[in-house]
């Protein structure tokens, strides 16, 4: 009987233990993600799952709704990751609330402590002027004296308990006062992330509508723009790795015209521009701005591309410059309305004139190239004759 009890009742055991260690724990959803009122303890997961859904987009085909998706992703990954910041300051800012009260009580502790200690030194300093012949003379009998003497080391014994105990609450306050500025210096790095991230939930908005405004929630349109920029970012690639025709012209002296910005589209671009890039041995190109005199006059087009000339050429073209795209990682990358992954030189125009200048002197060349995009994309090249470098100016008309 006992035996046919004790089956079914391991066979519960097994489905219970079945049920709590194997049965899949079940995950935040998008939907619970997006909402408002998000409970604190499921940020964590939905940054992951934002981050994953982020990732994944970016893997996809472009496409127009895809583009928007990620965008929107980003979004919403910056906004959870703002309220994940948020909700940990509010938490260490009560911590640190409580520590504060700790702080006070163990500074109240401390006084009371010490003012005991005092006390008690004074009782046995006083007591200690007293002779044992003195101290039986002043007790009634033997009991009497026992017990004066049991108080005396009794009195010594709470004065070493009084200090052990007064150098406990200092440490204590110490490592409370330790705790509070670890956790204050927290604060300050969690406020630097929040301002981070809200600098860049700006920025992703407004690459968003830069977008929108770009594509005109288009998709042929969009199509179009990857597709030229894909054709345009190759043939510079071609022109700075040898693969355009060239003709040497001559030297050119630094500020001389050597050639007009195209009016209007050309080949592989929408508009009138200047793509201007510094190159050197080895097809490396760098960064225009860190030869480009600073302190010029411009108008930010970009989108937010850092604009920061450190070097002493003076620019190619007459200020104020408008400054169309940066070079590296640009807006126009993160927002995907170009096709490639990094900006090899910087797009500028200028209001005033169309005329484009040598930066330095060297040996001019005039060239083309005829790549994908079915057209003739023709550049300039300076070869300076100080240093290794080459400047290349796109999207021109020849004056030389």
């Amino acid at each position: 009987m006992q035996k046919k009890l004790f089956l079914p009742i391991i066979g519960v055991l097994i489905l219970f233990l079945t049920l709590v260690f194997f049965s899949p724990i079940r995950a935040v959803s998008l939907e619970e993600c997006e909402k408002e009122d998000l409970a604190p303890d499921k940020i964590g997961e939905c940054i992951d799952l934002f981050s994953n859904k982020v990732s994944e987009l970016g893997e996809q085909k472009k496409t127009l709704s895809s583009q928007i998706a990620q965008f929107n992703s980003q979004i919403q990954l910056t906004q959870l990751k703002i309220s994940d910041a948020q909700a940990t300051i509010n938490k260490l800012e009560k911590e640190i609330g409580v520590l504060g009260f700790r702080i006070d009580y163990i500074n109240e502790s401390v006084d009371t402590l010490e003012r005991l200690l005092k006390e008690r030194i004074v009782a046995t300093y006083q007591q200690s002027f007293v002779s044992n012949l003195e101290l039986l003379i002043a007790s009634r009998d033997f009991s009497d004296l026992v017990l004066r003497l049991q108080y005396i080391k009794h009195i010594q014994e709470n004065d070493k308990k009084v200090l052990a105990s007064l150098q406990e609450t200092k440490s204590n306050y110490s490592n409370q006062k330790e705790e509070r500025e670890v956790k204050q210096a927290q604060i300050e790095e969690v406020k630097k992330k929040l301002d981070s991230n809200v600098a860049l939930l700006a920025t992703q908005k407004s690459e968003k509508e830069a977008f929108l405004k770009v594509t005109k929630n288009d998709e042929a349109r969009y199509q179009q723009l990857l597709a030229q920029t894909k054709a345009e970012f190759e043939a510079i690639q071609a022109i700075i790795a040898g693969g355009g025709v060239e003709t040497q012209v001559g030297q050119v002296n630094q500020g001389q015209k050597i050639a007009t910005i195209i009016q209007g589209a050309s080949c592989n671009s929408f508009g009138a521009h200047l793509h201007f890039t510094v190159t050197k041995p080895g097809g490396i190109t760098d960064n225009p701005l860190s030869y480009l005199k600073g302190g010029v006059s411009y108008e930010d087009d970009s989108g937010g591309d850092p604009f920061n000339p450190s070097g002493n050429w003076e620019w190619p073209i007459n200020p104020p410059i408008k400054f169309n795209q940066g070079y590296g990682v640009t807006a126009a990358i993160r927002s995907g309305v170009v096709w490639y992954s990094f900006h090899n030189g910087i797009d500028i125009s200028s209001s005033s004139s169309s005329e484009v200048r040598a930066v330095k002197s060297g040996t001019f060349y005039r060239g083309t190239y005829s790549g994908n995009g079915g057209c003739a994309l023709r550049y300039v090249r300076v070869d300076h004759e100080d240093s290794d470098l080459d400047t290349l100016y796109l999207h021109v008309n020849y004056l030389l």
